[in-house]
């Protein structure tokens, strides 16, 4: 249905981003999404080795 995004559509992107945001605001806006992105990864990791279980244990 849709194909891959290419160099346009991701400059168009982030002209629009620019645009709502403002040139200010733009680089803590990409770093409050990395480091939100970073957080789900690490918790997903954690959730599938057994971390969050109860006694950090995992079933056996």
């Amino acid at each position: 249905m849709f194909g891959k995004i290419g160099t346009t559509e991701l400059l168009l992107i982030l002209g629009i981003a620019l645009l709502i945001f403002g040139p200010s605001k733009l680089p803590k806006l990409g770093k409050a999404i990395g480091q939100t992105i970073g957080n789900f990864k690490k918790s997903s990791t954690a959730a599938e080795s057994g971390e969050n279980r109860p006694g950090g244990k995992t079933q056996e």
